[in-house]
């Protein structure tokens, strides 16, 4: 069960490379990746201009968000990978559980940024000034950073719930627990009557529960039989 709820193989399988192609969380962190490093364009460099401007209404600190959340996507996009990675050969349950949270809160806090570098980023370019950039100039590239930063916050939301979809699976197991106890090893919980088939009445009145076999313990007939004197 944890295989299947916290891994694509058992605690300390062997990896399988093709297995996690495969998962979907995989699939998303790559197009994470690829889409945090194309959020990086924004900057140009114009032969009237001896140094670099931003395209977003000539305003740095669109740019320099947008840089610094592309990064920074692309590096936790290759740690969360290999994590994924390293994953089936984790054997603690309460190991794989860190990381299962870890991966809800870090998507869902990613999705969040992203969210605001596309309201950010959207807003700073629909303020530009045409005069800023006369030859247009990079206008493909600062659309595409911005249709990009839109699809990453659901990239990042899609990751976040297959995490808590994983860590569900894991919760309603009662493997999850470090304290599960094999029920036949716990002495205070009652055990259950033991039903035995009966073809013929029940003579204790237990409704089907435990009786005795014939002969077993008793000689005498069961039921109670007149004496002659």
């Amino acid at each position: 069960m944890e295989g299947g709820a916290y891994g694509a193989g058992k605690a300390g399988g062997a990896f399988d490379p093709l297995t996690l192609v495969r998962q979907p969380h995989t699939i998303l962190r790559v197009v994470s990746w690829v889409f945090g490093s194309i959020v990086n364009e924004g900057y140009l460099n114009t032969p009237l201009e001896g140094e670099e401007f931003c395209i977003y209404n000539r305003n740095p600190n669109a740019c320099s968000y947008g840089v610094t959340v592309g990064v920074l996507t692309f590096i936790t996009c290759l740690l969360y990978l290999a994590l994924d990675v390293y994953f089936p050969q984790i054997s603690s349950v309460k190991d794989r559980k860190k990381a299962v949270l870890s991966d809800i809160g870090v998507s869902a806090f990613w999705a969040f940024l992203w969210f605001v570098g596309f309201c950010y980023l959207a807003n700073q370019w629909q303020v530009s000034k045409p005069k800023d950039n006369p030859l247009n100039e990079g206008t493909d590239a600062a659309r595409a950073a911005i249709a990009f930063s839109f699809f990453s916050i659901f990239t990042w939301a899609g990751q976040a719930v297959l995490a808590f979809q994983r860590y569900q699976i894991g919760a309603d197991s009662a493997l999850f627990s470090q304290d599960y106890m094999d029920p036949s090893q716990d002495s205070s919980m009652p055990y259950a009557p033991y039903v035995e088939p009966s073809a013929g009445p029940d003579p204790t009145g237990m409704g089907g529960t435990y009786q005795q076999p014939a002969n077993a313990f008793d000689t005498e007939p069961q039921g109670y039989q007149s004496q002659g004197y």
